[in-house]
């Protein structure tokens, strides 16, 4: 498949394949490429700060871009393609994505099935930890840490008053829609602040 950039034509992620959903929100040109400055951008609009938006997108994309880019040589500017994000993904993780980064409903379920014990449809901190724990793969640090900071920063970002990360939450941050929803949140706060 042709490029987008050398296209023109806007990427579109596929609609079973809710990794490249979750990836795409961050193409903030959609152009089918996640440069470091959209991840960057991409973090403080769903509300992140400037230093945790920074380290993001320094380790995001040094991490995946050559992952997403079989084949193709080293670049400076480490680029993420949205459409191989499936060869990034790493391991300790939920197996929530598939191999190919389509949703797999069971291992969703799992999820709460297994860890949340004090809300049936929610993640205390402790059940997340033992979430955490339960995932990790031997001898994979890189996989564990980066299942690790997900997690927590979407349950910095997303829980509750009560410090309860919702099931429904969590299942829009695998189809990215969460994103989407944050960004909106998060300008409507900024647009009242400044009328």
């Amino acid at each position: 498949m042709a490029s987008s950039i050398s296209t023109g034509v806007k990427f579109v992620p596929e609609e079973d394949n809710f990794l490249q959903r979750h990836v795409a929100f961050f193409d903030r040109n959609k152009d089918g490429i996640v440069y470091p400055s959209e991840t960057f951008q991409g973090f403080r609009a769903i509300g992140c700060g400037y230093l945790l938006s920074a380290v993001a997108s320094v380790f995001i994309n040094i991490g995946l871009s050559s992952k997403t880019r079989p084949g193709k040589g080293f670049s400076i500017w480490f680029p993420i393609e949205v459409e191989n994000i499936h060869l990034a993904k790493h391991g300790s993780d939920s197996g929530v994505y598939d191999k190919d980064g389509r949703f797999v409903a069971s291992k969703f379920e799992e999820i709460f099935t297994k860890h949340a014990h004090t809300h049936r449809d929610a993640l205390t901190n402790e059940e997340l930890k033992q979430l955490l724990k339960a995932n990790k793969e031997p001898n994979d640090r890189k996989g564990w840490l980066a299942g690790y900071t997900e997690w927590k920063v979407l349950h910095y970002l997303c829980k509750d008053k009560n410090g309860l990360l919702h099931k429904d939450t969590v299942r829009a941050a695998y189809d990215g829609s969460l994103f989407e929803k944050l960004e909106k949140q998060r300008s409507s706060k900024t647009s009242k602040k400044h009328p």
